[in-house]
């Protein structure tokens, strides 16, 4: 019985960090959505505005990802 529980907390463990694969993504994402946004300001600066406002429903919708992942972590860490 005791081997059964430290192997669903080993379990656990592991499928609360699996999440962090997702925050690993959304920054790798993140980084790469600024710099391309940078570079099309740099090419059209007078489509500054459309660019950033598109950037930031675009990155909130990533960081949206990353909130669902850490709230996913934390409830398997201290419900389970």
């Amino acid at each position: 019985m005791t081997q059964l529980l430290l192997e669903i907390d080993g379990l656990v463990a592991i499928a609360a960090a699996i999440p962090m694969l997702a925050g690993i993504g959304a920054g790798v994402g993140m980084g790469i959505a600024v710099g391309k946004s940078v570079e099309g300001i740099a090419r059209q600066p007078e489509a500054q505005g459309k660019i950033s406002s598109t950037l930031m429903i675009g990155l909130a919708f990533i960081e949206t990802t990353v909130i669902y992942g850490l709230f996913i972590s934390i409830l398997l860490l201290f419900v389970m």
